[in-house]
């Protein structure tokens, strides 16, 4: 029996640090050993072993980072050394003058510093005693904080055990607890398949996560620790910062690639320069950049003050996030008839540029961040992306604010605004005619396998529609050679060349015709079921829904976004239009002309959702090219998708092709299957 217990003893222990060692490999190196099912399999077998040997059981086992009963509140926490805040610098001169006084009061002519970003998330400290954890805490007021331990033990980028053999008897290791931000959209993303309301930004996510009173909810938080240094230690463990950075990586911890050794002022500055333009690359959150002097011997003799240590400087990045009112939030109609509501706000700077518009995307975000006319609102921006509206503050809503609503109309047109079932978007129904949309539905309309009008590129038809010289597709059909010449480049064998194609492309399919229009979720293969199912213009204009969704191959849907089309006047006007100019057909379904596709048709009967951006191709073109080999394309992932195909941000499709089952292709074996 005793032999037994001391087996159990040695093989829980070996599983412990192995385990452990798999932990530190994925949760701070990025660099997995084993596949995850190997992981669970030893985690299942120190759990067995445990539950076999009640005695065995050690707070510091991997098996115990969950398990602690919800907390009524938190106990303060005494720090063995203050947890002190940092200077600000805000200006390139702040860093230069905090380079000539540390120099000054050192006797020096140069000094090497340590460059940090400065992570935007919660500090904390971890006390450790014989290498193992005993303590953690919020920074608080910097010499007492909120203990944390049990939550701090479930993220697994924190040791329980540190990594060496010959600890120090005491020491306190510091860092930043953040949300990387692929994990904060995923994150997102989940609480939004849940109906929760997801967070704001990724270190309100890190704070609120953190400080639980249930630990089992911050386990469920994907929670990374950066560490930046120690406070108070029982022997001192390098004579440098970088070698105590060191020392930390070798004892398990995560330490930012990013920080870098660099000399004097004018390092400082580049470094700054260099995280600035680096700053949307980075995989979390970042507010500034930290400059220590690298030789701790110096930390003694510059001193502190009563706040901060004077051997320290945070550099802080331009501001990302801005305080304005929402004076109006207007409809804005984009080429594709897709209408996004846009804040208009009185005008303010979000990092060095005046921002007066931010995006609210759709009527589900305006509703989700419940933002309204008069409000007073946090903006945030990125790099060159559109600013948007990240949260409301509703303690200064003014009274009678009323939620906002999408019209029922366009705007620009006046057409109809519909919402088709499965499509968080509203779209203006007047495709052939409203002008926010000339430009992309006439460049739909003349593409190869639409009305297929050579010659015509993105920049004359911008030209055309800029000189109103043409308003609708039917308005190509009445071009003269007098007015191409007036256009840019635009010669008498040119115009000549372009006005026999516009001539040619009268003689078409009825599929054709139809894909050319431009309907929302019609593409060739639906095009071509409608031309051969019905046989006529007139047939398919008049078809209701019931008589749609009959046909093979049209769900509700596609049968919604059809007929609401041909309900608009303006759409029949343009058509009646196009076929008085001399558009005709004789073959309505384009038998003869997709013989050759028909024979390749390597995707028959397969079911295809696109979600993310691809490089190399357009969603529209993934989508001709799915159809024009007979496969179908719907906007919803359910269990008869066969296939779904991810570019990059692909959200929360992926996660629901993942969880039933759907094979997903990334753009190489989407590649590789259209062949």
């Amino acid at each position: 029996m005793a032999d037994s217990a001391s087996h159990a003893a040695a093989r829980a222990e070996a599983l412990r640090r192995s385990i452990e060692h798999h932990n530190h490999r994925y949760y701070v190196l990025d660099d997995p050993e084993i596949a995850d099912a190997e992981y669970d399999r030893l985690m299942d077998e120190l759990a067995s072993l445990e539950a076999e040997h009640p005695e065995l059981i050690s707070v510091h086992s991997p098996t115990q980072r969950v398990g602690s009963r919800p907390l009524e509140g938190f106990e303060p926490s005494q720090h063995d050394r203050p947890m002190l805040s940092l200077a600000n610098a805000f200006s390139r001169e702040d860093v230069v003058e905090f380079d000539r006084r540390l120099r000054r009061n050192l006797a020096v002519d140069a000094l090497t510093y340590v460059g940090e970003p400065k992570l935007d998330g919660l500090s904390i400290n971890l006390r450790y005693e014989q290498g193992r954890l005993v303590e953690a805490a919020t920074r608080g007021d910097g010499e007492v904080g909120e203990q944390i331990t049990a939550n701090a033990r479930t993220i697994r980028s924190v040791p329980l055990i540190l990594l060496t053999d010959n600890p120090p008897q005491r020491v306190e290791v510091r860092g930043e607890v953040v949300i990387r931000r692929r994990d904060f959209e995923a994150l997102n993303r989940q609480r939004l398949a849940r109906d929760q309301r997801p967070f704001a930004n990724p270190r309100n996510a890190a704070a609120g996560s953190l400080r639980q009173l249930d630990p089992r909810i911050t386990a469920a938080r994907p929670l990374t620790l950066f560490v930046f240094g120690i406070g108070a230690s029982s022997e001192a463990l390098a004579e440098d910062h970088l070698g105590i950075l060191r020392v930390l990586g070798d004892w398990g911890f995560r330490v930012n690639q990013r920080v870098e050794r660099v000399e004097g002022a004018d390092g400082l500055l580049d470094y700054h320069d260099r995280l600035v333009a680096e700053r949307d690359d980075l995989d979390y959150e970042i507010d500034g950049a930290v400059y220590k002097v690298n030789d701790i011997a110096a930390w003694s003799e510059l001193g502190t003050t009563a706040r901060a240590p004077r051997w320290a400087l945070a550099h802080k990045l331009p501001a990302r996030e801005a305080t304005t009112v929402v004076e109006s939030i207007l409809p804005s109609v984009g080429r594709t008839g897709v209408i996004t509501p846009v804040a208009a706000l009185q005008d303010v700077n979000v990092g060095g540029v005046t921002v007066g518009r931010a995006t609210l995307h759709n009527l589900d975000e305006v509703h989700r961040k419940d933002v309204r006319e008069g409000d007073t609102v946090m903006v945030r921006r990125a790099g060159d992306v559109i600013p948007e509206v990240v949260s409301v503050v509703t303690s200064k809503r003014p009274p009678g604010a009323e939620a906002w609503s999408m019209p029922a109309h366009c705007p620009v047109c006046g057409s109809e605004v519909v919402r088709l079932d499965d499509e968080a978007a509203h779209r203006c129904m007047g495709g052939l005619f409203c002008p926010a949309q000339r430009v992309g539905a006439l460049m739909h309309f003349v593409s190869r396998r639409a009305m297929d009008i050579d010659g015509l590129g993105e920049k004359l038809v911008r030209q055309l529609v800029e000189t109103e010289r043409v308003r609708t597709a039917a308005d190509l059909y009445q071009l003269s050679c007098s007015d191409l010449l007036g256009l840019e480049r635009m010669g008498e064998k040119s115009a000549g060349n372009l006005l026999r194609s516009i001539e040619a492309s009268k003689q078409t399919t009825l599929a054709r015709f139809l894909f050319a229009l431009g309907i929302s979720q019609v593409g060739e293969v639906t095009a071509r079921v409608l031309a051969r199912e019905l046989g006529s213009l007139n047939a398919v204009m008049n078809a209701d829904e019931e008589a749609l969704v009959a046909l093979p191959d049209i769900g509700p849907v596609v049968a919604q976004s059809i007929t609401r089309f041909f309900e608009q006047t303006t759409n029949r006007q343009v058509i009646e239009g196009l076929l008085s100019a001399g558009v005709t057909w004789d073959d309505p379904t384009g038998r003869q002309e997709n013989a050759t596709d028909d024979a390749g048709r390597t995707l028959e009967g397969l079911t295809f959702v696109l979600t993310g951006t691809l490089e190399n191709l357009t969603r529209d073109e993934a989508r001709a090219a799915i159809e024009a080999r007979g496969g179908k394309v719907t906007g919803s992932v359910s269990g008869r998708t066969n296939y779904l195909v991810a570019g990059s941000d692909p959200g929360s499709k992926r996660d629901k092709a993942e969880t039933l089952g759907v094979p997903v292709l990334d753009e190489d074996g989407f590649q590789a299957m259209l062949g």
